[in-house]
């Protein structure tokens, strides 16, 4: 990456972009937009100067990640692009870039490593303020502020909706907001004495990491309700509200939010918790992030790190010649979970999907069930009551069909388990999600049409039933009263989840897999129609998304970004209030009326 320069902005202005401007329509004229590069409203470079002397020269003007790879490029280099290549499909590699994303289509394509495939900076930031303070993020909000500019935040990049990148903006870094304390007791600022101090409680910047997290307070016998995976950061975990292995005891990641330190739209460096700055302090927490403020700290509440008593179950089909049973089983099976859940059980449940068995014949189909079961400071003996009775009833019901293996394991800590089980799915592809809150309802109703619905959900592709809500959840009591999550996970159990990829550089497939998750939620929506969907994890075009994603929060959380942010300085979508704009071609532009 490159540090600011007033000759290479010159540069890469004329060789990077070429926007194309969508001028007037109805009876207003020209369309209200962002600014963008190439057009009189973009910032002067002596402007850009000026904002680099702010942040203590930590503006960067990045090349497009993958140009390593190609000769047209200044950046090209033969000798580090296979290295590259090989990076480009994990984690590790898009967090550490300032402009790189895990998914390939939330830039366009615009620079992919691979050979033969074209390279711009069209899909990406043109500036990057690497933010090591809050001073840094203020800067940069005010200047995107005062020049119109576009503004995007991108932590990770470990973003399954694209919200943390945009073509012709300036993109805030806050991966390096980094630090921990560990508080014995924590009473939130400006709170008086009759507010309960917390026993436990860490502060982080908001650039910290599970992984980051999970080490630091492990030596303490300590942990947070966090992710599974090792990138996911702080930032935008938190305000989507943030699922975890330990919700089902403990609750969402957001209800252990105590305090926050933000950069306002307006940019201002605020502390909201429950005594100050109310409104913002519950819109943050599950509101979603890029769109009420830009956090750059907050302090949770620790927990002692549970023992945790961990099986991994396997059913696997056997000599079958239809998928049906496989369905009906995982419907069985996740009909239980209610249940298994107010017991104390935690689990990720992966659903195989049926296809053919290349040893068996063209008539034997090859599915499987494997769920990873959780409890904590609990027993061998203890999973196998809970599990005994279901693995019997699938026994005798599908008698031949399936092959079950028992793998126990015991972990000591939360980062004991997470060594061997964090998230390992591949980063750099493009990859498509969608997601359905199910409640007991659902689950427990009629279990042929929830056979019906799981088939048609997982079609083809490998499906996830996150059993991580249950009482933790419901019964959570958030600092202030309430936070902005989804109502709807103070009643469901199941986060259920499918996901797939298409080739780079096919519109035309990307738009079939588009519509085939589409259809795939939609099974579920009708097994659940009052639930929702958790925003961090969702469909990008969730119809309806306002009430899919925030149920009856969305109008106060409106409300506040209305108050928080008149002039729309954060804009991204799918996220609250951002109804008065739109994307136009390159631009974003003010809908005329709006």
């Amino acid at each position: 990456m490159l540090p600011f320069s007033l000759a290479l902005f010159a540069i890469y202005a004329a060789a990077e972009f070429t926007p194309s401007v969508r001028s007037g329509h109805g009876n207003n004229g020209d369309l209200t937009c962002k600014a963008v590069p190439g057009t009189p409203e973009w910032p002067p470079q002596h402007s850009w100067a000026h904002l680099n002397e702010t942040v203590a020269g930590r503006l960067l003007q990045p090349p497009p990640p993958g140009a390593i790879c190609h000769p047209e490029h200044a950046s090209y280099n033969a000798t580090t692009c296979p290295a590259l290549r090989a990076a480009w499909s994990t984690y590790e590699f898009h967090q550490a870039d300032p402009i790189s994303m895990d998914g390939n289509q939330w830039t366009n394509d615009s620079c992919l490593p691979q050979e033969g495939a074209p390279c711009s900076g069209a899909g990406y930031p043109v500036f990057v303020i690497n933010a090591t303070t809050a001073h840094h993020v203020q800067q940069g909000v005010k200047f995107a502020k005062k020049h119109n500019v576009r503004l995007v935040v991108k932590s990770s990049g470990h973003d399954f909706l694209g919200r943390s990148n945009a073509p012709n903006t300036l993109s805030i870094w806050t991966r390096n907001l980094r630090g921990v304390k560990v508080h014995d007791s924590f009473r939130p600022s400006c709170c008086k004495a009759g507010v309960n101090a917390t026993a436990h409680a860490v502060t982080a910047g908001a650039g910290m990491q599970m992984w980051d997290l999970y080490s630091a307070l492990d030596p303490l016998n300590l942990t947070i309700v966090g992710g599974g995976g090792k990138t996911v950061s702080l930032g935008g975990y938190l305000t989507g509200g943030g699922h975890s292995l330990l919700s089902s005891w403990y609750g969402l990641a957001a209800d252990q939010v105590l305090e926050m330190e933000l950069v306002t739209p307006n940019g201002e460096i605020v502390i909201a918790n429950e005594c100050k700055n109310k409104d913002l302090f519950w819109a943050m927490r599950g509101g979603g992030g890029s769109t009420f403020g830009i956090m750059t700290s907050v302090t949770m509440k620790t927990i002692p790190t549970p023992k945790l008593e961990y099986l991994t179950l396997t059913m696997l089909t056997q000599n079958i010649s239809s998928p049906r049973p496989i369905y009906e089983a995982a419907a069985y099976v996740l009909s239980k979970f209610p249940s298994m859940s107010d017991q104390g059980l935690a689990s990720y449940t992966f659903f195989f999907p049926p296809t053919r068995d290349p040893l068996g014949g063209t008539d034997t189909i090859l599915g499987a069930l494997v769920t990873g079961a959780t409890l904590q400071n609990s027993s061998p003996e203890e999973m196998h009551r809970l599990w005994d009775p279901v693995i019997a009833h699938v026994n005798r019901t599908w008698p031949g069909v399936f092959s079950i293996a028992y793998q126990p394991k015991t972990y000591p800590s939360l980062l004991a388990w997470f060594r061997e089980n964090y998230d390992t799915s591949q980063a750099g592809l493009n990859i498509y999600s969608g997601s359905r809150l199910l409640d007991k309802a659902a689950l427990t109703g009629n279990i042929t049409e929830s056979a019906i619905a799981y088939g048609k959900f997982v079609n083809g592709t490998i499906g996830i039933a996150h059993l991580v809500s249950g009482k933790g959840v419901h019964n959570a009591r958030p600092r202030g009263g309430g936070n902005a999550v989804l109502p709807a996970w103070r009643n469901s159990y199941v986060h259920l989840t499918t996901s797939t990829s298409v080739p780079p550089l096919d519109p035309a497939a990307a738009m079939t897999v588009r519509k085939q998750i589409k259809e795939r939620v939609d099974a579920l929506r009708k097994l659940a129609p009052n639930t929702g969907a958790y925003i961090n994890e969702a469909n990008f075009e969730e119809p309806n998304f306002q009430h899919e994603f925030w149920g009856s929060n969305y109008e106060r959380l409106l409300r506040i970004k209305r108050t928080m942010d008149p002039e729309d300085v954060l804009w991204c979508t799918p996220c609250v209030g951002n109804e008065r704009w739109e994307q136009v071609g390159d631009r974003l532009c003010r809908i005329n009326g709006a």
